[in-house]
């Protein structure tokens, strides 16, 4: 009796998980089954199916507006997922493509850091691994609910954040700065926080990417990742954010494209077409049944080894309830059918699923059909962010080392020269120091040579009383040095030996491996006019960092490290 009675207990906050987005209500279902049973078997195939609606192609943006709306006359297709355009096109292309379908399709977004990550006339929040740094559960908060209107303001329903994956491998090409950080603790009380956010505004939010893609050296766009860890390992580590989330309350989850043997040894099996992982592990170990949505079906991850048609039927026999980026709707329509033939499958199963959808949509408000306001779409969207990012910035900029307070308080009358490595041209934070101190500005990019290095070396020898040393616009990615050129190392180390010099990271932290050396050093976390607002705070004394690093750079600069001016 007492161990019924644990399980309970444990799983009774779990099923309670999904908000309001599946409670059957008599109005709900009402709705549900009206749509559904106009649905022919067809219908209630695609119905489970996102389908993209742009793409960026030769430096322009691609709007596919005639084949989806085709797809939405010809299937009654579920759910459409926006990506790049800008804010006025992505709305009248969404408001023409509502106005065709017979069933009011669930938009989606991939917005991470907001619908800035997509929408080309939009600023983004910050990153997940800048919020992170801030250790602020009600900053993650506001992220979350900003996003929230946004996505309202924009006819979506869905976003597909927050990222719980722990980035514990400083290696990992396509994680790195879109996870909160390494700590699984703070990981999870930042996800809580992100998703409630937009949850308690009615958007569906959705963890990603399930059992955790954090430990990889593979991006799953390119090809399959491997994870050889065991079941313990994993369940202490990559799965506790996911649990976390679960508990308390989140609308989806994302499944990952990864191979890992300890869940599923089937060669070459993502665990997104699992059974082993969407049905026995998140449904049945941790008690989640909420919606999943298969990661981008069309990834080299899943595409390299099953043609799309297989792959889409494969994730629905796992236990996926929605098929992202299909691809082939027409042979994913026709693999399903097969697998339901070969009882693979039964159209239980499928209506159980389109019932699911359908009463999300409900309760998503799709019920009645809103069309998106264009009038000052762009300004309505940016109108939160510079105030957000600016609070963010301040609480998340990490003082690393200090060794001469006079460079965190400048003199104004101080001779001060400024090296931006990774610049062609005055950036935000260049003209600041202009204006400010009169700074003697040196810049050096990539393609710059060893003249130009020793060139700056002589100049520096000159009477300076502080040497500003920022590091800019170099990749988010780790691969080939974050594409840092030796010559830009070669520079940096030379500048390093000097005195009075205070090294600024704009962008990736793991990159400040590169200032070990440094006697003062300062991550920033991101590169952007804002940022350099900031960081001409701190020179000026005007802000008292309290960022911590959410991951671990080297044996020096561990996670949690961080210093205050006071």
């Amino acid at each position: 009796m007492k161990k019924w009675l644990f399980v309970i207990l444990f799983c009774y906050p779990v099923c309670m998980y999904a908000q309001d987005f599946l409670q059957r209500t008599p109005q709900a279902v009402h709705w549900a089954d009206s749509v559904q049973g106009k649905l022919n078997k067809r219908q209630k195939i695609a119905q489970l199916m996102v389908i993209r609606v742009s793409e960026r192609q030769n430096g322009k943006d691609v709007f596919f507006e005639e084949k989806v709306a085709k797809d939405v006359r010809k299937y009654k297709i579920g759910a459409l997922c926006l990506f790049q355009g800008n804010s006025l096109k992505q709305a009248e292309v969404l408001n023409r493509l509502q106005s065709l379908s017979k069933v009011p399709l669930m938009v989606t977004v991939d917005g991470e850091t907001g619908l800035g990550m997509r929408f080309s006339d939009v600023k983004p929040f910050p990153s997940q691994l800048t919020i992170g740094a801030t250790h602020d559960p009600d900053l993650a908060y506001k992220v979350g609910a900003a996003m929230a209107e946004q996505c309202h303001r924009a006819g979506i329903q869905v976003n597909y954040a927050p990222v719980v994956d722990i980035n514990n491998n400083p290696a990992n090409p396509v994680i790195n700065v879109r996870s909160f950080g390494e700590d699984k603790e703070m990981v999870a009380k930042m996800g809580v926080k992100i998703m409630r956010g937009m949850q308690d505004n009615n958007i569906m939010a959705c963890a990603k990417h399930f059992p955790g893609h954090g430990d990889v050296s593979v991006d799953s766009h390119y090809d399959l990742p491997v994870i050889l860890k065991s079941k313990a390992a994993l369940d202490n580590l990559e799965l506790y954010p996911f649990k976390a989330l679960a508990r308390a309350g989140v609308g989806s989850m994302m499944m990952a494209h990864l191979y890992i043997p300890a869940i599923d040894s089937e060669k070459n099996k993502a665990t997104s077409l699992s059974k082993n992982n969407v049905t026995h592990l998140l449904r049945d170990e941790i008690g989640y049944q909420g919606l999943t949505f298969t990661d981008a079906l069309e990834m080299q991850g899943v595409a390299k080894f099953y043609p799309q048609g297989l792959a889409s039927a494969k994730s629905i026999i796992a236990g996926n309830d929605m098929l992202c980026l299909p691809g082939d709707i027409k042979g994913s329509i026709k693999k399903i059918r097969k697998s339901i033939r070969k009882k693979e499958l039964t159209w239980d199963d499928i209506d159980e699923k389109v019932n699911k959808v359908l009463i999300s949509k409900y309760h998503l408000g799709l019920k009645q059909l809103h069309y998106v306001d264009t009038a000052n779409i762009a300004a309505d969207l940016n109108k939160d962010v510079y105030a957000i990012k600016k609070e963010v910035y301040e609480k998340a900029i990490t003082v690393l080392n200090k060794t001469d307070s006079t460079l965190f308080n400048l003199a104004a009358n101080a001779k001060i020269a400024y090296v931006a490595v990774g610049v062609k041209s005055d950036n935000k934070f260049a003209d600041l120091l202009k204006s400010n101190f009169n700074t003697d500005v040196y810049l050096f990019d990539n393609s710059s040579s060893k003249e130009d290095v020793r060139k700056i070396i002589s100049n520096l020898n000159e009477k300076y009383n502080a040497i500003v040393l920022g590091l800019h616009q170099f990749n988010r990615s780790p691969a080939n040095d974050f594409g840092i050129s030796p010559i830009s190392t070669m520079l940096i180390s030379s500048i390093l030996q000097k005195d009075k010099v205070l090294g600024f990271v704009f962008g990736n932290p793991y990159a400040a491996n590169k200032f070990s050396e440094a006697k003062n050093l300062v991550v920033c976390y991101e590169d952007d006019e804002i940022m350099h607002e900031t960081a001409l705070r701190l020179l000026r004394k005007e802000i008292n960092p309290e960022g911590r690093l959410p991951v671990s750079i080297n044996a020096r600069y561990q996670l949690g490290s961080g210093l205050s001016l006071k």
